[in-house]
């Protein structure tokens, strides 16, 4: 799946699963890729006969009126599309006794194989959050005497997901212990920590089963014990694919376990990812004109036809709003989502009516052949682009 098929799903999902039915009046309906739509239809026509049986006016009616605009919409389809059919309906309206019904249909990217017809609160999503679940999974182990953090590299992502602290001290004995008897106790605690390291590290990783496999880094030589000694599970010694130097553990361990990793993940999207925003950050240290940056000199760049490579962080948040005030007042701009701005001639707060960028910007990058790379905000190269405002591009030439 492209990521900007998966951002599409991801922002349809996140706007269908915040809505809630006041009773059991939502309708979902998934049909298999091969399966009839004129079945699916029938089969609906008696729910919606059933439906007259319910005795709530309002719930009879909102039922029957979701059942009725999925019909309506499958009447669009001679058959069903290569990859399915999932259509949700159902009164989306925040007040109570308010009937507005609406329909959407999802032609996923991927093929479903699930057949469901069902009526509750919320809408079925499961299916369709399968397909875009982050299936590049690998697990990541940094350690020292001191602390330790376990995470996963998710797709394009570093998460931390537990972070440990030690007790075991320095190698300089304290009061009136002797040499060997420090020694006994220090090791002791070691153990100890390195077995707590297994331990947390098996019930963060044995569930997951996409993961692809482990990689311990340290700044000493105790990663290396780690791997040959028994502090993991078999399970998980068996998915070890490396075993990296860093400078820190910790989180900061995580991070730079990616980057000492370059090989072992050569074939990760996260590296893929990494050399693109290198070579995007290397033209603008060097001040080379042929970065740029920023939504109102990126999208100049774009109609412009000189972007080889567009990158856009995955938590871009720019629209396009039309902003009207009570007084006559009215302005188009490019703004934030969500931002709400006063009135220049009266100083109200304005209404917004806003259009997402994606679409038109998508638009530009396929006429002028501009790659367009989706870009996660869970590493430190990621989280800088989005401060520069969530767009930038590299340049075919300098203008």
């Amino acid at each position: 799946m492209k990521d900007l098929e998966k951002r599409k799903l991801q922002e349809l999902l996140k706007r269908l699963g915040s809505v809630r039915g006041k009773h059991t009046e939502l309708v979902s309906v998934y049909i298999p890729v091969g399966f009839s739509i004129s079945q699916t239809a029938a089969q609906l026509r008696n729910e919606q006969s059933t439906a007259m049986n319910i005795k709530s006016k309002t719930v009879r009616k909102n039922v029957t009126g979701a059942l009725e605009r999925v019909l309506q919409h499958l009447r669009l389809y001679k058959e069903t599309p290569p990859n399915g059919l999932a259509v949700f309906a159902g009164n989306v309206s925040e007040n109570e006794g308010v009937s507005d019904i609406k329909v959407f249909a999802i032609e996923p990217p991927e093929k479903i194989n699930v057949r469901l017809y069902y009526c509750d609160q919320k809408f079925v999503l499961d299916p369709l959050r399968d397909l875009i679940r982050e299936r590049e999974i690998y697990g990541l182990i940094v350690f020292d005497k001191s602390e330790a953090s376990i995470g996963l590299i998710r797709g394009k992502r570093v998460e931390e997901l537990k972070h440990l602290e030690s007790i075991v001290p320095g190698k300089t004995k304290k009061g009136g212990q002797s040499s060997s008897r420090f020694a006994r106790v220090r090791e002791g605690l070691l153990f100890d920590f390195l077995k707590q390291i297994g331990e947390v590290a098996d019930h963060q990783f044995r569930e997951l089963e996409d993961l692809k496999g482990i990689i311990v880094g340290g700044p000493g030589p105790l990663k290396e014990r780690m791997v040959k000694e028994n502090f993991l599970l078999t399970s998980l010694k068996d998915k070890i694919i490396g075993v990296v130097d860093t400078s820190y553990s910790g989180r900061t361990g995580l991070d730079e376990i990616v980057e000492r990793a370059e090989d072992i993940l050569s074939q990760a999207s996260i590296m893929k990812e990494k050399m693109i925003l290198d070579r995007f950050f290397d033209e603008l240290a060097k001040d080379t004109g042929l970065a740029v940056y920023g939504i109102h000199e990126t999208l100049q760049s774009l109609e412009a036809n000189v972007i080889e490579l567009l990158l856009v962080s995955e938590e871009f948040d720019w629209v396009s709003a039309r902003q009207t005030c009570k007084c006559g007042h009215s302005k188009e701009k490019t703004a934030r989502k969500g931002k709400i701005e006063k009135c220049p001639v009266c100083g109200n707060s304005m209404d917004i009516e806003e259009t997402d960028l994606m679409e038109e910007i998508e638009r530009l990058a396929e006429q002028s052949g501009t790659q367009i790379e989706m870009i996660s905000t869970g590493t430190p190269r990621g989280a800088q682009l989005k401060e520069l405002g969530g767009i930038a591009g590299i340049l075919r030439f300098k203008t």
